[in-house]
């Protein structure tokens, strides 16, 4: 019993460290900031076990993503504001758009191994200051580098991207198959990290959760508000 508890204690503090050091030691450990002047802006998502980046709309990002609009994505309506971008467990994403809706299959799915999904909604006017949304300035080939990852992250199928077509969590939003196998150990959010690196931004080394992304992103990058309209989500057209 006393060479499990010490097992289990070992276990415990293995872990502890790992998150620790994960969170706090940036990365990348040298450099990071975001270049030169920082005409550009974006927004993360948090919830409790998900991080999402929203790419402000226009001309241009149109342009860049048209394919989301042949596939579906009404980006282009006149109250669209924000592409939302998340990548996930394919079985948990599409599996569990709510919390009453959480099941053991999905679940297992995603803390073992699974396939991905990019996830792409729309969003509206976003208020801050709020808890759940940070918002970053960026410099131009920042947010060039950071859209070229997301794009990269698409599976396509001769040009073509792979939505998959009956499930969604509203009126606006779509998942596509994605490239990268999901585990708990490289996940959504250190997706999102991975991103935010492209973009200039520094991250702590490993951050499988929001909350040691977002201490981060606190500790090693100067985040700024921006008065807005509406709450982050579903788009009034």
């Amino acid at each position: 019993m006393r060479r499990i508890l010490r097992l289990l204690g070992a276990i415990v503090l293995v872990a502890v460290a790992a998150f620790a050091l994960g969170t706090l030691v940036p990365r990348p450990l040298f450099g990071g900031a975001p270049d030169g002047a920082s005409p550009r802006h974006i927004l993360v998502f948090t919830n409790p076990i998900h991080t999402d980046i929203a790419v402000p709309i226009d001309d241009a990002v149109l342009q860049k993503f048209g394919f989301l609009l042949d596939a579906g994505i009404q980006a282009d309506l006149p109250a669209a504001r924000y592409l939302v971008f998340g990548w996930g467990s394919k079985a948990f994403y599409i599996g569990t758009p709510t919390w009453s809706e959480l099941k053991p299959g999905p679940v297992f799915a995603a803390l073992t191994l699974d396939n991905s999904v990019m996830h792409v909604d729309l969003a509206g006017d976003v208020d801050l200051p709020q808890p759940a949304v940070q918002r970053f300035e960026l410099g131009e080939a920042g947010f060039a580098a950071m859209l070229d990852f997301i794009e990269r992250s698409f599976v396509r199928d001769e040009g073509a991207v792979q939505r998959i077509f009956g499930v969604a969590y509203g009126e606006y939003d779509g998942f596509f198959d994605a490239h990268g196998k999901f585990n708990a150990l490289a996940g959504c959010n250190t997706w999102t990290a991975a991103a935010l690196r492209e973009a200039g931004l520094t991250t702590g080394w490993w951050n499988p959760l929001p909350a040691t992304l977002n201490f981060s992103l606190g500790l090693y990058n100067r985040s700024s508000d921006d008065p807005g309209g509406d709450q982050p989500g579903g788009v009034q057209p």
